[in-house]
């Protein structure tokens, strides 16, 4: 049977869509949001009728058959924790998106945009592998703090994408592997899957700093810095995403410049450049200690592992672990299909707030 599948993934500054056939890609497009253009909104929930418009405009171009659509996959929010795998997106995953008490990330919009096509063509809609999703074990979840109780955030469905890929490539389960995830991306986030589970992890914010992400700084600096008078509660929520990491070390997030001032002989460009890779390797060590020794691979993935100068300086601390794999770029889109291809053909169940 053959089934039609609409993808939906919201960013920050664009919003990803793709048509699939069953396995095939049959349309793919990325909507770019100008510097700004976004952020004349109030909050993100009062982004969504213009992202709406934006997605039905595409599918009326690309999808002249929305009525024979199967289903729509959308990528998850910063939801409290979840399973991986598919939720139906219902009443309850809904309102509390449009209460506004969730991390503020453009994820989050997804599943609202994802059902509001779906309700047009009287199908179903669902949201795979969300950011929060993990089997955490209790043990992992304790802090120093008994009021803060550590959560897994990490990217999610291209990690498990890249995992279930390499896995395949060696004619193995991803079930059966140990695998470490680096994404190394805008935000940089690891990953420990024991097992086809992940098990431990590090968001982007408690490990290596990246582009426009400030990563894990001393705590009792970044206190001294909220009670200074020198910055907003919002101005230091954007020193720790948007204006951190490369962006405040070297003025620009751009990796073509940086590229330029590190060739060009910028010593301090190189020496932060190496930082980046050394904590980058910090945190693949991190979330080493489920595996208890026994890892197959680690897996550097993302846009950023495509940076030579990057990949080269984390490899040369990582090698004793295990072996390095390098996928650079990312999967979600295909990811999202296939998860959903998964579900229409009965192979997967399906989970619910």
């Amino acid at each position: 049977m053959d089934y039609l599948i609409f993808v939906i993934n919201p960013g920050s500054t664009s919003t990803k869509l793709a048509l699939y056939e069953n396995e095939t890609e049959l349309h793919k497009d990325t909507i770019t949001h100008p510097s700004g253009e976004m952020e004349k909104y109030g909050s993100l929930v009062d982004q969504i009728p213009a992202r709406l418009a934006m997605v039905l405009d595409w599918l009326e171009k690309h999808c002249r058959k929305q009525k024979e659509l199967s289903c729509v996959m959308s990528r998850g929010g910063l939801f409290p924790p979840l399973k991986t795998g598919g939720y139906l997106v219902n009443k309850t995953m809904l309102d509390l998106i449009m209460s506004g008490t969730l991390s503020p990330h453009a994820a989050n919009l997804g599943a609202v945009l994802a059902h509001e096509v779906a309700m047009l063509s009287g199908i179903n809609a669902y949201i795979y592998d969300a950011e929060s999703a993990s089997e955490f074990p209790p043990v992992a979840r304790i802090t120093g703090m008994k009021e803060v109780e550590r959560k897994s955030f990490c990217h999610v469905l291209n990690s498990r994408a890249v995992s279930m890929r390499y896995s395949k490539s060696l004619g193995r389960r991803y079930e059966d592997m140990n695998l470490i995830v680096a994404h190394l991306g805008g935000g940089i986030t690891m990953s420990a899957h024991l097992k086809g589970k992940i098990v431990e992890s590090l968001s982007d914010d408690s490990g290596p700093f990246a582009p426009e992400r400030a990563g894990s700084v001393p705590l009792l600096d970044v206190i001294e810095l909220c009670y200074s008078g020198k910055y907003t509660k919002q101005e230091m929520i954007k020193k720790v995403r948007g204006m951190g990491g490369l962006r405040d070390l070297l003025g620009t997030s751009d990796g073509r410049e940086i590229a330029e001032m590190v060739d060009s002989g910028d010593e301090y460009a190189a020496l932060v450049m190496e930082a980046q890779a050394y904590q980058v390797a910090k945190g693949i060590f991190l979330v080493a200690p489920p595996m208890m020794g026994e890892i197959d691979a680690i897996i550097l993935t993302g846009g950023l592992a495509h940076n030579k100068f990057l990949v080269d300086n984390a490899r040369k601390y990582i090698t004793c672990l295990a072996p390095v794999v390098v996928l650079p770029g990312e999967f979600e889109m295909e990811a999202l299909a296939l998860g959903g291809l998964r579900i229409l053909r009965g192979q997967e169940s399906v989970n619910e707030m």
